[in-house]
């Protein structure tokens, strides 16, 4: 006589305690989300660029921030799923009408979990 097993199997990499369609959205979750930190050159202050910014971040349901710098370019982060966040990527390299982009720097970082986007 065998023993029933489980009423849903678990894969070996699947915690305790968690469902396995959890499991699978946590999972996709994690490896969606990216998080992209860009830096702005150019005429970038001063023509709307952080509003505008804003506005496309949240059209996109992407998380972060923007500010000016001291030094007259535009920082943000961007963080959300993979492909939205390359959008705001591509669309950084532009920026609003009045904008005249030079350089955009892109660095690579771990997600932190920010929700909302907001103007620093």
């Amino acid at each position: 006589m065998s023993r029933p097993g489980p009423a849903t199997p678990r894969r070996r990499s699947q915690p305790a305690g968690i469902e396995p369609h959890a499991w699978a959205v946590q999972r996709r979750y994690r490896q969606t989300v990216i998080r992209k930190r860009v830096l702005v050159s150019g005429r970038v202050q001063g023509v709307f660029f952080r509003d505008t910014c804003r506005r496309a971040a949240e059209t996109r349901g992407v998380a972060g921030w923007v500010r000016n710098l001291p030094d007259g370019r535009v920082e943000a982060v961007f963080e959300g799923d993979a492909e939205a966040v390359e959008a705001l990527v591509a669309w950084a390299g532009h920026g609003p009408e009045s904008a005249h982009v030079t350089g955009v720097e892109v660095r690579d970082g771990p997600p932190e979990g920010l929700t909302g986007f907001r103007i620093r």
